[in-house]
Order: structure tokens, then sequence, then C-alpha cells
């Protein structure tokens, strides 16, 4: 039976408290402990800034020990992904090194290889990719990239050789970007990432973080990607769905809409984040009363 992880990309955003996290907390409140009740997997973006340290690692599985099925997604450093020279061996085994805790207590959903939308798809960088692949083949891994060059048969034929899995994006669509897919490329595992749609601050160059990820899918958007995210289910074992669109919590409100759509099933929403979103807001009643859809109409 396929098993369905839903989460979020990251957890330490300013902008969430007094919407996902209470404004005055408990002493022993910690993001990821709360998270854990309404999610299932996080992808680590930090270790994409600086190599992981082995004793943080271990503190994450520490604070989701009473959920057993929790996972994590770690994000590659960016001196193999963005700088691209330069890097030793060191550098590799470090970035093991660092996150041998979660492999060793099977919390490692994967690590996630992205590369900008500069990085098309040439001979050069074929053979770079392979490279790379070679350097982390004992560990899963998932490839994200996002120009429409890499849209090829013989490219995910590779990546199929190698179990590399293929990570299936939503992005603003222009004219060279890689569009949404469903690919399938290992067995064992597939991986969706959401970034939001906010075209006008996308390629932006004074466009920060924030208002580059600000984006709140429509239940039309999301239910294009759940049918996606099904067709994924009868091809790997494990579906893994992050959304990226992070801004004042509308990554956590999508994802749980997505859990509630594919699972069928009713779901805990943080009280903050149903204040914040109608969408959620206007089912509080309906949630407490038993109801399994989030977009169900009155």
């Amino acid at each position: 039976m396929t098993q369905y992880f839903f989460g979020t990309a990251g957890w330490s955003y300013k902008d969430w408290e007094g919407i996902v996290y209470p404004e005055k907390k408990a002493r022993n409140f910690h993001p990821l402990i709360f998270l854990a009740q309404y999610i299932n997997i996080i992808e680590i973006n930090s270790t994409f800034y600086r190599l992981p340290a082995i004793a943080i690692s271990l503190s994450w599985t520490k604070k989701v020990e009473n959920h057993p099925d929790f996972l994590f997604s770690i994000k590659l450093h960016q001196v193999f992904t963005h700088k691209r020279k330069d890097f030793t061996q060191k550098d590799v085994d470090d970035f093991k090194l660092g996150i041998e805790p979660l492999r060793a207590r099977d919390r490692l959903a994967s690590i996630l290889i992205q590369f900008p939308w500069s990085f098309v798809n040439t001979m050069v960088h074929n053979d770079y990719l392979i490279k790379l692949f070679k350097l982390f083949s004992d560990y899963p891994l998932a490839l994200e990239v996002r120009h429409s060059s890499w849209n090829s048969p013989d490219f995910f034929k590779l990546l199929t050789e190698l179990k590399v899995c293929y990570c299936n994006i939503d992005q603003p669509i222009f004219r060279n970007s890689i569009q949404p897919s469903s690919i399938s490329t290992n067995p064992n595992f597939s991986y969706v990432r959401l970034h939001g749609r906010n075209y006008t601050n996308w390629f932006k160059k004074d466009a920060g973080r924030d208002e580059r990820y600000n984006y709140l899918y429509t239940k039309g958007e999301l239910e294009e990607w759940v049918k996606r995210i099904e067709e994924l289910g009868k091809k790997s074992k494990k579906i893994f769905v992050i959304t990226n669109n992070h801004y004042r919590g509308q990554a956590l409100t999508n994802s749980l809409q997505i859990k509630n759509i594919i699972s069928g099933e009713k779901i805990d929403v943080p009280y903050l984040l149903l204040k914040q979103y109608p969408t959620l807001k206007e089912l509080v009643k309906k949630l407490k009363a038993g109801q399994l859809d989030l977009f169900e109409e009155e």
C-alpha cells in the first residue's frame, strides 16, 4: 500500500508567529514538535546554506520520537548544486556524517538535490550530475531541475537506471520552465514540490524570499496536483509532497488541504491557522462535527 507524506519546506519563519505558532509559547515549545502533530515530513533547508551538524540532526530525531513515521528530507548543500566547484571529499564526508542520525534511525526520506533554473541540459551538466550521484549513491536521492531542456526521455531513463527520483515541481511557467508532471523514476519513492505561482516576483531580482513564495493555491489548482500525486501513488511505494509557498503559513494550509483530499479523512488543523484563512475558518464547526472534506460547500 502506498504511503503518503505531506509537509512543508522548513519551519523557521518569523511570519508564522501568531499564524501557525502561538505568540505566547510554553517553555518547552519547539516548532518541530508542534508541526509533527499535523504533518509527517519536513524538508530541511538549512543544510543548503551550512553543512549539517550531527548533534542537530540527532536533536531532530529526538523531537519527533513520539511520531514513528515522521521523516526528514535534507537539501544538499549549495556548494554541490549552485557553486559546483572547489568542493572536496571532506565536504562530501562532512555532509554525510551530519545526517547520519537521520539515516541510522530510519528518519531520512531523501537527499534533495536542487539546481537553479539556469542549470540547463548539456553534456557537461549531465556528466556533472552522474558524478554527483555517484558521490552520494548510498543515499536515497531526489533531483529537482527547473529548466524545460531536462524534459527528455533519455534523461528520465538515466535517472531510472541510477535510481534517482525525479522531483515533480509546480512553479510559475515561463517560456523555458519545466512543466508540471507525474514522472516516477524510482519505484521506492516519488517527490513533489509546490513552489507557488507568484509570476510577478519569481524572477524579479530584488524580490526577497517571502515575496517570491507568497502564494496560496486554490481548490482547482490543488485538485490538478492531487490527480498527479495519485498517479505517482500507482508507481512508487512512498510519495513525498512538500509545499514551499511558506509565507504566512500558506504552505501548511495547502499541505493540510492536499492531505485531506487524498486521505479522505478528518484532519487536525492548528487553531490559529483556521482563524487566519477563510478557506479553513469557515469549516471549524464542520470539522468538529466530523466533516471529512475541507472544501465541502454548504
